[in-house]
């Protein structure tokens, strides 16, 4: 055991990288995790057969849910220190071990008929592993990337967002072969709970740590400000007293909660909007838009993160501000004038949610450097936990007061809509109000420059 009573091999020191090894296997690595445990976002797959054999009402149903996503903001923002401290691949064994037993906490709890067992198995137990896990590379990923961060993290990112689109399909298929019974569910979450554990140990075994003094051939450290980078680094500590960390806070909690809100009630809300028109839609239609959603989140966690690593950090954000605002804006004001205009706005709307996902460490690595960028990563997802609670009750709660009173259509989510709207241009003004880190908050130049010198290829060559 280490002094810090980590097993030595999944210490850092042992994954420190060999002569000759690639940084392009990191990435891999990091998708091993995050596309398992992107599988939170098919949660709804289960919740039918849950509601029908445990007789649960849809608000016990998303429970679950609800408290794993709480938990990974919690689990990321205490864990953050702990991680950056015992290195990536300690973290992923961590995420492993939660992740794949909180499967198999809830399929004891569901084979038992015992619903809190599932709570706390897939909401508590499985919830620090999400929070471990999706923290867990990215530190390492920026340090691998320096170059390019935000496509580095967009890579590992963007497979929590398309985890639910390997999970959704593979859990319906063992629903219908086991059964949408108990017995059926126990058994589709025991079978989750081994696969995600054999799927995940890959990135254990694989991931790698950059040598001290590493860097990409050819590439030379910023040395200015320009587009809010920085050469400095600051502690997590620190980072927190920084007037910059909580405006990343407000931005990402403003952003989060606009796209939640539609992630979170697609369905039914699609279905509402055009409820009684020319283009009604169906229940198999309102699924296939879900899809669509997904892929869009998805595909914004790459697309945009990589896009922002040639425009700057504070760009980016302007657009997905600015213009998820103007496309909520549009939404509210067309109504159910236009499908294909309501399916356009809200893609765009949860691209931007996904964008803002996977450049959010790039902008912290900007701003605050790569010393301790997974802990105030950590930190930051607070902000997440927040929004997963508020974004929901914002559109769920507005729409069921709208219904009781009477309306219908797109009146069930108008105020919604135009609350996002404020609350995409508080988050746009809390972009603009970030400058540079004061010099008082860096850490001293010995301890936060890492001595330059040693280069690699692309492949990772010496």
């Amino acid at each position: 055991m280490s002094s810090w009573g980590v097993p030595q091999v999944l210490h850092r020191s042992r994954t420190v990288a060999p002569p000759g090894w690639s940084r392009w296997l990191v990435p891999p690595a990091a998708l091993s995790i995050h596309l398992a445990i992107g599988q939170a976002y098919a949660w709804s797959v289960f919740k039918p057969p849950l509601e029908s054999s445990l007789h649960l009402s849809g608000t016990l149903s998303a429970l679950p849910f609800q408290l794993g996503i709480v938990m990974l903001g919690l689990s990321a923002a205490f864990g953050g220190t702990l991680v950056e401290r015992n290195g990536p691949r300690w973290a992923m064994a961590v995420s492993l071990v939660c992740f794949s037993s909180g499967f198999l906490i809830a399929s004891l709890g569901a084979a038992t008929r015992q619903y809190w067992l599932v709570v706390l198995g897939y909401g508590f137990v499985g919830g620090i592993g999400l929070g471990i896990g999706y923290i867990s590379p990215v530190s390492t990923l920026m340090k691998w990337f320096p170059d390019r961060p935000g496509m580095a993290t967009g890579i590992a990112i963007m497979g929590f967002g398309g985890g639910a689109l390997i999970a959704s399909p593979w859990s319906g298929q063992m629903l219908s072969s086991f059964g949408s019974g108990n017995g059926g569910i126990a058994e589709a979450f025991l079978v989750h709970g081994l696969v995600y554990a054999a799927f995940m140990s890959l990135g254990v075994l694989l991931v790698r740590v950059p040598p001290d003094g590493w860097t990409p051939k050819g590439w030379t450290p910023p040395t200015a400000t320009l587009r809010l980078v920085s050469a400095a680094n600051v502690s997590a500590r620190n980072a927190i007293r920084t007037p910059q960390f909580w405006c990343l806070w407000v931005l990402l909690c403003c952003n989060v909660t606009a796209g939640i809100g539609i992630l979170e009630k697609a369905a039914p809300m699609v279905t509402d909007f055009f409820t009684g028109t020319s283009q009604a839609v169906g229940a198999g239609a309102a699924v296939g838009f879900v899809a669509m959603l997904s892929l869009a989140n998805m595909a914004g966690r790459f697309i945009w993160s990589s896009t922002s690593d040639v425009i700057g950090r504070k760009n980016i954000y302007r657009i997905y501000l600015g213009a998820g605002a103007l496309s909520y804006l549009v939404i509210g004001l067309a109504g159910n004038a236009s499908k294909p205009l309501f399916i356009i706005c809200t893609m765009l709307i949860l691209s931007f949610y996904g964008g803002g996902f996977a450049t959010i460490p790039a902008y912290l690595k900007d701003l605050f450097g790569t010393y301790q960028v997974g802990a105030i990563h950590g930190r930051l997802l607070t902000a997440w936990s927040t929004a997963g609670v508020l974004g929901p009750l914002i559109v769920n709660a507005i729409a069921d007061a709208q219904k009781s009173a009477g309306h219908t259509g797109p009146d069930l989510y108008t105020v919604s809509v135009y609350i996002m709207v404020g609350l995409l241009l508080v988050g746009f003004v809390a972009n603009e109000l970030i400058r540079p880190v004061n010099a008082r908050y860096h850490e001293p130049s010995v301890a936060a420059q890492p001595a330059v010198g040693v280069t690699v290829t692309e492949g990772g060559k010496a």
